[in-house]
């Protein structure tokens, strides 16, 4: 007997910024269920922010979310979740999400969502891709949490398959990709591979913004961070979800300034 065919997601949301009049303002927006943008009040001393809304509240095998995020030139905003995304346990297809995120000339883009959870059985291909001009900043924050610490849950079974790339001015300037799949617990129990850690986070700063000072800065405050490259500074953090949770938003916290923002992180993430 045949596997019964379950109904699947198959979200898009494309949202555009532009410069108007000295105030960055919403171009355009297309979103379909079960992804959906809200728009939060900003702070007086932030810039305007975008809540990127799940609302059946979590992902399973299938289900499928592109989304296109563009700034152009001189437009400045932020976009984070409200909530951690869950991606469920699968009876066999992946879960599929597509991200591209576009900065014109002079464009500072905050991409800082909250953690991503796999459930145990969860399979996830993930795919990241950033377009920036030469003189835009792009400040990029993820954690994946590896399953639901808070009950003791591990993901030892199931698949990821998770893609990075950015360019500037449409040369490649980082590629990374983490592919686990056939032998996840023992990844896990290797004391020189992930060492049982709950979480995995990872931060980029991409543009002119991106010097020693910063580095130095995020290093004074334990992190691991390095200047890959001109124009390229990434750290990243494992061990304990709450730990990597807290040394990702410091980190956040630290870079803020120098893009213009405060030195804290948005509502989205402490309501």
């Amino acid at each position: 007997m045949s596997q019964p065919s379950h109904q699947r997601s198959r979200g898009r949301l494309e949202l555009d910024y532009h410069r108007h009049e000295g105030h960055t303002v919403l171009g355009g927006l297309y979103q379909s269920p079960p992804m959906r943008a809200l728009f939060p009040d900003p702070e007086a001393d932030e810039a305007p922010i975008c809540a990127l809304v799940n609302t059946t509240g979590g992902l399973a095998g299938g289900d499928r979310v592109d989304i296109a995020l563009s700034l152009g030139a001189g437009a400045q905003a932020s976009f984070s979740t409200p909530a951690a995304e869950k991606i469920y346990r699968s009876l066999g297809p992946a879960t599929e999400i597509s991200v591209t995120l576009e900065a014109g000339a002079g464009a500072v883009f905050e991409w800082i969502p909250q953690e991503t959870i796999l459930f145990e059985g969860a399979r996830l291909e993930r795919r990241l891709n950033a377009d920036i001009a030469g003189d835009a900043t792009l400040l990029m924050a993820e954690a994946l949490v590896f399953g639901r610490a808070a009950r003791g849950e591990t993901w030892r079974r199931g698949a990821l398959q998770d893609s990075w790339r950015i360019r500037r001015g449409g040369k490649l300037l980082w590629a990374d990709g983490l592919n686990l799949a056939e032998n996840i617990a023992a990844d896990f129990a290797d004391p020189f591979g992930f060492a049982n850690a709950e979480a995995l986070g990872s931060l980029i700063l991409a543009g002119p913004l991106a010097a020693p000072d910063l580095r130095n800065a995020l290093r004074a405050d334990g992190a691991l961070a390095s200047l890959v490259r001109p124009g390229l500074l990434a750290t990243r953090w494992l061990g304990d979800a709450a730990a990597v949770r807290e040394g990702l938003g410091a980190a956040i916290c630290r870079l803020r300034p120098a893009l213009g923002l405060p030195a804290r992180l948005p509502r989205l993430w402490t309501a």
